[in-house]
């Protein structure tokens, strides 16, 4: 853990949903900024299972770790159902998953981390927040194209114009893999933190929370569930 970092006096909005990506995401501000916000949003998901999540592991860091406590400051809930109206998506309506003509699976709701991320943006612009945290990935990930790099850098440049003021998008998860995600955790917060995501973070697609795997709450074998398994085997094999 960077000392440095963890002096850093601006202040953190992360998008949070409640997953897993989200929550290592939440674990990493915590760690570094002097005081960190949640934003989750409301975009007509077909389940809300992840924003019932999402507070359960707001509470359980709170808890459990304590020296983070006094930087977690307010949560913040957007109404975006427009996304569910413009998008019909395996996430937004009751339809199988599966891989559409352009290579992507029909879980892709297109412009949504644009959208989130603008929002966010106007959001941590009244907060006083100046820098903008996302769980985005272009390395284990579905191939979603508002998730790479070059995407999140374009439109950091368009933020921080758009409003005057510099706006920082920080992505700590673009080039790891999920094993190393699942590792980051373990460095972040030790065995606690890895059994908090798997205990109460929310990834699955369908929405299961029934079974508990090794690995967490889902249905399995939805691509979202795939890539925790998979990252979660790799990292205990690594670790082995």
């Amino acid at each position: 853990m960077n000392a440095t970092a963890a002096r850093d006096p601006r202040t953190a909005l992360v998008l949070f949903s409640g997953g897993q990506d989200s929550t290592t995401c939440l674990a990493w501000a915590l760690e570094r900024f002097r005081r960190v916000e949640t934003v989750g949003f409301d975009y007509g998901q077909r389940h809300l299972i992840e924003m019932d999540c999402r507070l359960t592991v707001r509470e359980e860091l709170r808890v459990q770790f304590p020296h983070w406590a006094d930087r977690l400051g307010d949560d913040h809930v957007l109404d975006l159902g427009l996304i569910g109206q413009l998008s019909d998506t395996a996430l937004t309506a009751e339809r199988e998953i599966e891989y559409q003509a352009n290579g992507l699976p029909n879980t892709f709701v297109p412009g949504r981390n644009l959208l989130f991320l603008g929002f966010a943006a106007t959001l941590a612009y009244r907060r006083g927040a100046s820098v903008l945290v996302g769980g985005m990935c272009e390395t284990d990930y579905s191939g979603y194209p508002d998730c790479r790099d070059n995407t999140l850098k374009a439109l950091q440049v368009a933020l921080s114009l758009g409003l005057a003021t510099p706006m920082t998008l920080e992505t700590p998860l673009m080039f790891l893999t999920k094993a190393q995600t699942w590792d980051l955790s373990e460095q972040l917060g030790g065995q606690t933190l890895v059994e908090l995501i798997i205990a109460h973070t929310h990834t699955c697609y369908l929405g299961e929370r029934g079974t508990r795997h090794p690995w967490g709450h889902g249905c399995g074998h939805c691509p979202a569930c795939e890539l925790r398994h998979a990252g979660h085997t790799a990292w205990l094999a690594d670790a082995g």
